[in-house]
């Protein structure tokens, strides 16, 4: 869990020097009011059953975009090939959880690894929305 937390604290640290980089000055700190938690407490056997959840490990994908072609198109494929997607140069790639739109991102390189920076969070509401 060290490693884990190692890397994120490199990936934050990187991309707020990159910021920084891009505005060419020093980023802004802002003033946060302190978080209340508004949440009741858990009990111990709710915490055991959340903590249970929580090492479940899930498939978290980037899709670049979409397209259809039919088998024999499919096949006449090789190295050089372009194939065409369905989005636009610089739109969001969709962030998915197991197969679920979570988020919307672009693409960010940093320490020359690729990663992606979400620009907007899909809601609760809407994904159950998008289930019906």
């Amino acid at each position: 869990m060290s490693d884990d937390q190692d890397t994120m604290d490199e990936w934050a640290a990187a991309l707020a020097e990159a910021e920084g980089a891009e505005s060419g000055s020093e980023p802004e700190v802002a003033e946060l009011d302190e978080l209340k938690d508004s949440a009741p407490a858990l009990s111990s056997d709710e915490k055991r059953k959340l903590d249970t959840i929580l090492d479940i490990p899930v498939t978290i994908s980037m899709e670049v975009g979409r397209s259809k072609i039919n088998i024999r198109n499919l096949l006449q494929l090789n190295q050089g090939s372009v194939v065409e997607l369905d989005r636009v140069a610089g739109e969001p790639l969709d962030v998915l959880v197991n197969g679920t739109l979570i988020a919307h991102g672009e693409v960010v390189v940093v320490n020359d690894k690729f990663g992606i920076r979400l620009t907007d969070v899909i809601s609760q509401v809407e994904r159950i929305k998008k289930l019906r």
